[in-house]
């Protein structure tokens, strides 16, 4: 089982061929500008709030380098314009969600489409948003959800 409190070097992408490194590299300078400390900070900042038994994941353009499903690159529109998508896993985290695409299994996220998904959430979200510098959406699923087919979910992940 993936530890749910990994070392910024604990890295998973099960669907892709690249190395750990590479990917924890490009997370690095795409949705932190290249500043280690920064995202040092965003992983403390998540450790301090979320339980132990929850896995953390970021999905999405920020992982691929690529938006999903497309060939639009991370940033695309200008800097800070792409967002950073964590899943929270496990932990019953879902109950702290009110809008759900799956209740009880899978919540909405809360962003800018969906503002109070989680009231309890949105101090962490903004305190994430802050210290990447652009928008971090936050959404729970049960554990089971991990393992839906790539078409469901955007495969490549880091934990």
């Amino acid at each position: 089982m993936t530890n749910p409190h990994p070392t910024e070097n604990q890295v998973t992408a099960e669907a892709t061929q690249e190395s750990p490194q590479v990917i924890l590299e490009r997370v690095v300078r795409l949705g932190f500008g290249g500043d280690r400390k920064r995202y040092g900070e965003f992983l403390q900042t998540i450790r301090d709030a979320i339980p132990p038994d929850v896995q953390v994941i970021m999905r999405g353009s920020a992982v691929t380098g690529f938006r999903w499903r497309t060939d639009i690159p991370f940033d695309a529109d200008g800097p800070g314009t792409s967002d950073i998508d964590l899943t929270l896993i496990g932990g019953e985290m879902v109950k702290l969600f009110d809008v759900h695409y799956i209740p009880g299994l899978h919540s909405a996220p809360l962003s800018d489409d969906h503002p109070d998904a989680s009231v309890i959430l949105i101090p962490l979200r903004e305190r994430l948003t802050t210290i990447a510098g652009r928008p971090v959406n936050i959404q729970a699923s049960s554990g089971l959800l991990q393992f839906l087919p790539d078409g469901v979910m955007s495969p490549a992940y880091l934990t």
